[in-house]
This record gives structure tokens, C-alpha cells and sequence, in this order.
């Protein structure tokens, strides 16, 4: 399949908000365990999508930390669909050269489900095409909270001074490691906002939101947002005419 983004700009990291499963169970007259299990039919087709373009990293938000406070049948249908999801997609991602981490704090989750992530973190740990990461009890200020928590133990051990402590440190120490920041962020479901997703990371993303709710949002809906991304003039502090002059530079 070609390309949508040919010779256009490829974000290299993509990070997504899949909002709307609930609501698109309750237009259905369905429980809302049916609109997340519709949902992983979108998951699969974006991880293809943007390992089609060029993506190098692709980061869903599967389940917040706040979303332990949703009703308890509901919290427990996830987890079954996670772990189910685990083990059946694991193949795939292998085959296609997919390498799978979940970031967040797992100590919360059933130990069945902890060793899944861990079994498909194992198995899929050679794939060079592309980086996926599932974000699982995870919320942005708990990240930037444990990194600030991991720098103050080296601190207090005498291993680092404060005054060592930068941006790019601290960076290191998110659960997102080394990764590139997130170029694109794209929320469904037709609301505006980050819920507490990748609070760091997402500092100079361009934001797309699509009024589609996520089990609608298949390949042409992800494409047509990696088209829009490919149309932004990303200028990160600086004026337009400032790009337009680097740009005109000769290359050689």
C-alpha cells in the first residue's frame, strides 16, 4: 500500500487518547464492555497504519489511574480484555516487526496480568519497525512524579547534585525513557482535552481532535490526521518568517 505521507513530514511519535468506547456502546443499546471490545479492531488498524507511514512510536492510552474509580464489573471486563488482547496479539506484533512496552505503575494489576505484560514485552522485545506503548494505569503526573522521586533518591545518595538536574535529565527518567517527546497527539470521541496523558512529553505536539468516536476510528481516519499533522508549520518558540528562512537554506 503507498504511502499517504509521501515526501511529506512523518511524526515520529504518535500518541493517542481512545476516548469514546462507552458512548459508542450506548448509541448501539449495548453494554459498554461490547464499545472496548469494538475498539481493538481500531488499535489494530492504526498500529498498521502507522507502521505503514513511518511511525517510529506509536503511545495509546488504554487506562488512566483515574479509571479505577469506574464501576467495578466494568474495571474487571477491562482487565479480562486486556489480558485476552495480550495473548491473542502478541503473534501479530512479532510478525510484523512490533515491539510492545506498557508503561505506567503495574503493581495494582493482577499478577496474571502483570507476568501477560511481561511474557509480551519478552516476545516482541526484537522488533526494530516500529515501537508501540500501551499506557496502563498511567497518568501523566505520577510519571513526572516518579521521576522527580528517582532524582531525589540519587541526590540524597550523594550520586548527583541538584544542580546537575536539567530538562533532559529528567526527561530519562519518564517512563517513556529515551523515546522521542510526542509529535502529534490525537484525541477521539470529540472531546478537548489531555487528561492527565503524557503531561511532559506532549509539550510542543500538535493536538488533533476528531469528533469520531474510537471504535469508528479506523485507517482513512488516522490517515487524514497524519495528512493534517503533515500541513502544520511546527515553529516551537520561533516566528514564521524565522522557519521560512531555514528553510530556504541551501542544504549542501
Amino acid at each position: 500500500m503507498d504511502k499517504t505521507t509521501q515526501g511529506a513530514s512523518v511524526p515520529r511519535h504518535v500518541a493517542i487518547i481512545m476516548d469514546g468506547n462507552n458512548r459508542w456502546a450506548k448509541k448501539r443499546f449495548m453494554p459498554g464492555v461490547a464499545g472496548h471490545k469494538a475498539g481493538v479492531d481500531a488499535v489494530r488498524a492504526v498500529i498498521e497504519v502507522c507502521a505503514e507511514e513511518g511511525v517510529e512510536v506509536l503511545t495509546l492510552f488504554a487506562f488512566s489511574s483515574e479509571n479505577w474509580r469506574r464501576p467495578e464489573d466494568e474495571v474487571g471486563a477491562l482487565m479480562e480484555l486486556f489480558l485476552m488482547a495480550l495473548r491473542r496479539e502478541v503473534k501479530k506484533l512479532v510478525a510484523n516487526g512490533i515491539r510492545l512496552r506498557i508503561l505506567g505503575d503495574r503493581a495494582r494489576f493482577h499478577p496474571e496480568l502483570q507476568a501477560a505484560m511481561a511474557e509480551a514485552e519478552a516476545q516482541t522485545s526484537g522488533g526494530e519497525r516500529m515501537l508501540l506503548q500501551v499506557a496502563a494505569n498511567y497518568g501523566g503526573q505520577w510519571d513526572i512524579t516518579q521521576a522527580a522521586q528517582r532524582l531525589a533518591r540519587e541526590v540524597a545518595a550523594g550520586h548527583l547534585a541538584v544542580d546537575e538536574i536539567t530538562p533532559d535529565l529528567l526527561q530519562r527518567c519518564l517512563a517513556t525513557g529515551e523515546q522521542p517527546p510526542v509529535d502529534l497527539c490525537i484525541r477521539t470521541g470529540g472531546e478537548q482535552r489531555i487528561s492527565n496523558f503524557l503531561l511532559w512529553q506532549v509539550a510542543y505536539a500538535e493536538l488533533y481532535f476528531s469528533e469520531l468516536l474510537w471504535p469508528d476510528f479506523k485507517h482513512e481516519a488516522l490517515r487524514a490526521a497524519l495528512i493534517d499533522f503533515s500541513r502544520r508549520q511546527r515553529r516551537f518558540g520561533k516566528t514564521s518568517e524565522q522557519i521560512a528562512a531555514e528553510q530556504r537554506k541551501p542544504t549542501c
